[in-house]
């Protein structure tokens, strides 16, 4: 499902024009996007939590010739299920 999909859905949902949908859409994620960028997790609860994971520097190999590189320092989003949400794929 794309975002073009999950906007009509929540149109219909809401009884909502398809572009007041899309705003309410893009301000839920840009909420959860200012809260990540602000190093906040978002909880939402029964569904999941995101969160700001840093990765250390590290030394790696290239495939193909086996040379060692040096790999940066970076941050990565992680989304952890919850509960609920497992149980609902895992009965």
């Amino acid at each position: 499902m794309n975002k073009k999909q999950l906007v009509a859905k929540l149109a219909g949902s809401l009884n909502q024009s398809k572009a007041d949908a899309e705003r309410t859409f893009d301000t839920i994620t840009n909420t959860i996007l200012d809260a990540l960028k602000g190093d906040d997790s978002v909880k939402i609860a029964g569904f999941g939590t995101y969160k700001v994971a840093k990765r250390k520097a590290r030394i790696g190999r290239n495939p193909r010739t086996g040379e060692q590189i040096q790999i940066a320092a970076s941050q990565k989003v992680k989304f952890l299920p919850a509960k609920a949400l497992k149980e609902i794929f895992n009965k």
